[in-house]
């Protein structure tokens, strides 16, 4: 299958690595130009469990020309109407788009540029890490879930199903994926944000007893939102999954203390705790700690100078 992936962080080196090495055509689309210079010069390293280096294509969104079978989409939330906006020259009729961005509400945005028929909403919970430009760490396994949006995107959905699986990618069908991307969210949303202000790996946040407390009141905002919107959700079952993924991931560092500490970018908490607030406060549901983490990520972001 002819594939771009856009955005080529640490994700996307993992899912386009992944398809390259199972025989599909892939192309990298990406911003950063050091890491597409890093890329073309010396080929795209895998550290962490693999050890590899593979020659890949990788662009910047606005120089790719020939028609996509597939998109997958892994751009930071808070760009993915500018990515949109810059490959419309690779949509065609038949081009499938799967999002797997962390984060809520996506489809809306999406669904301004692709056909609701073409659209595949998912959520992944592979880790990944960027070591420097050109160099993707991969360390542990993970799982994909997606759904066509529409009926009539269901059978094509299927057989993208069957090509990232031959890529190792431990991808299920899900006749209702939305819980699955709430409770992704709730991760997130427990996880990312906290690590990031308090400087730690997830094994380290989840260590006391008062950040336990913190982690269930999080859940408990996602889960009264989530249901209020007509989303089915089990807040223990959700609790005993952030808590399992807590031990799995505990020596990793999360995407958006990657992106906040690590490398000083925006963050993309307006699409997780942040989203929650601003749903919370339309339904009139009282969500203090994401409307607090919220806040506290913007104050850091400005105290870094990050624009």
């Amino acid at each position: 299958m002819f594939v771009y992936i856009a955005g080529a962080g640490a994700m996307g080196c993992r899912f386009g690595y992944q398809l390259h090495k199972a025989g599909n055509e892939v192309i990298l689309l990406d911003m950063w130009k050091d890491h597409i210079q890093a890329i073309k010069n010396d080929g795209l390293k895998i550290v962490g469990d693999t050890e590899d280096c593979v020659k890949m294509t990788i662009m910047e969104p606005t120089e790719a020309t020939k028609e996509a079978e597939l998109i997958i989409l892994f751009t930071k939330a808070m760009q993915l109407p500018t990515m949109l906006q810059s490959i419309k020259q690779i949509i065609g009729k038949n081009t499938k788009v799967l999002c797997l961005l962390n984060g809520l509400g996506h489809e809306d945005v999406i669904k301004q540029y692709i056909p609701e028929e073409n659209i595949l909403m998912g959520v992944t919970v592979w880790t990944a890490g960027l070591k420097g430009p050109g160099v993707a760490k991969l360390i542990g396994k993970g799982s994909v879930n997606l759904q066509s949006i529409d009926k009539n995107g269901e059978e094509a959905a299927k057989k993208i199903v069957e090509v990232l699986n031959q890529a190792g990618l431990n991808v299920t069908y899900d006749e209702d994926v939305l819980p699955s991307i709430w409770r992704k969210a709730c991760v997130n949303g427990t996880m990312n944000s906290t690590c990031a202000l308090l400087d730690c790996t997830i094994g380290e946040f989840f260590a006391s007893e008062e950040a336990i407390r913190v982690v269930d009141t999080i859940i408990h905002e996602f889960v009264m939102v989530g249901e209020a919107t007509g989303v089915k959700l089990d807040e223990q079952a959700i609790k005993d999954y952030v808590m399992k993924t807590s031990v799995a991931a505990a020596a990793h560092y999360p995407s958006m203390h990657q992106d906040l500490i690590q490398n000083h970018r925006p963050t993309e908490i307006d699409y997780i705790n942040g989203a929650v607030a601003k749903k919370g406060d339309a339904l009139g549901i009282s969500t203090p700690y994401c409307h607090m983490i919220t806040d506290l990520i913007h104050a850091k972001e400005h105290v870094l100078k990050i624009k």
